[in-house]
């Protein structure tokens, strides 16, 4: 049965999407069989796949509304070999039409069910915010990734996260769980990004992913070639490290998610 993880933080342009997309890569580049659900209207991680996000009728939108499947929907990538839930702007639309629907927060999980057999890993990404998309990601999810930049603001937002998925914990989904908390776009040469760090580790000790995500030209660069980081440049420090988060997350899951492991 898959494994559903929420990837998400309310802040953007902390590498949320480009996490997605390098770690569906690279988990599926050790044998794991992913999909990766782009939940965001922008369509980011459907573009950073190489796939038109607006041409697409077919969408995560139209799965949370019942008008198709996912079995239908989903794009398969050979070149990336994993499959893909494109995401749109039809996600606005759909997000409106679910305050109309009962159990409407659970529409996800419903459409995830059928295909939970398929795969062993579904990456969900999330909108930056805590929207009814969102909330539809962490009731389905068993777990929550969550990237972050170090720096002030974004410490501040994540509380408002931690609250939200003890909400969600309370009403809908209590098995949900924090994966990890993954830092990322880290620069070794800005002394509060360090700060930052030290405090995360401080407080949220084995939760924080050994693996760290450098600030990274070729990072930044890969999506406009719809492609991760790690085909664009194997050999760079980004895909090294997105390779890294992938071997991290694989040998957690073996050994429980409750102890740091050597990435």
């Amino acid at each position: 049965m898959a494994r559903v993880i929420a990837v998400t933080n309310q802040k953007g342009g902390v590498g949320k999407t480009t996490t997605c997309v390098n770690l569906a890569y690279a988990l599926a580049d050790r044998g794991r069989r992913v999909l990766l659900v782009d939940l965001d209207p922008q369509g980011n991680a459907t573009m950073g796949c190489g796939v038109d996000a607006r041409a697409q009728s077919l969408t995560t939108g139209e799965v949370l509304l019942g008008e198709t499947t996912i079995m239908e929907a989903r794009h398969s990538l050979p070149d990336f070999k994993f499959d893909l839930l494109p995401g749109n702007t039809a996600l606005t639309a759909a997000e409106v039409r679910l305050m109309d629907k009962l159990a409407r927060e659970a529409q996800l999980k419903r459409a995830l069910e059928p295909i939970q057999d398929q795969y062993d890993e579904v990456l969900v990404d999330c909108p930056p915010s805590l929207s009814m998309l969102t909330v539809n990601a962490l009731t389905a999810a068993n777990g929550v990734l969550i990237p972050i930049q170090c720096e002030y603001f974004a410490l501040e937002g994540l509380k408002s996260l931690l609250d939200t998925i003890d909400q969600i914990r309370e009403a809908v989904n209590p098995g949900l769980k924090i994966e990890g908390l993954l830092r990322t776009m880290f620069d070794v040469r800005n002394n509060l990004s360090t700060e930052v760090s030290n405090q995360l580790v401080q407080h949220f000790g084995a939760k924080v992913y050994m693996t760290v995500i450098p600030r990274n030209v070729r990072i930044a660069e890969s999506p406009s070639f719809g492609q991760p980081v790690i085909t664009y440049d194997p050999g760079s420090r980004g895909a090294q490290a997105y390779l890294r988060l992938a071997g991290e997350l694989v040998r957690r899951e073996a050994l429980g998610n409750d102890r740091r492991v050597a990435p």
